[in-house]
């Protein structure tokens, strides 16, 4: 089964860390990727561009309309995602526990349903 595993944490912390920290904290996601990789169960993922350059949008009475950034004020953001193929949701939560993010955010792991 497919999961997707989000990952949540705080986008304002990225400026502020020091380079070195910055580089090793993606080294670690690097060496994630290539660990789900190695193990089979890595389907897909991608890094999300901040909060700031995304678009909410809603369509109420044919109305289209659509406003800057997320749609609720958060502590967390949503910074990226990994999909990934597992037996069950304990595997898949286990895999989502190595995500480095897991450590200073949260990461929710979700059952992705098969196209009807």
């Amino acid at each position: 089964m497919k999961y997707l595993c989000l990952i949540y944490g705080d986008e304002s912390r990225w400026p502020e860390l020091p380079k070195a920290d910055a580089e090793r904290w993606t080294a670690e996601f690097k060496t994630f990727g290539e660990s789900v990789r190695a193990s089979g169960h890595f389907i897909g993922s991608n890094r999300l561009f901040p909060t700031g350059m995304a678009r909410t949008v809603r369509v109420r009475d044919g109305r289209v309309s659509s406003t800057d950034g997320p749609f609720a004020e958060t502590k967390e953001q949503l910074g990226g995602y990994y999909l990934i193929e597992a037996a069950d949701i304990d595997e898949a939560v286990g895999i989502a526990s190595r995500i480095p993010g897991a450590r200073f955010g949260s990461v929710e792991v979700r059952p992705v349903a098969d196209p009807a």
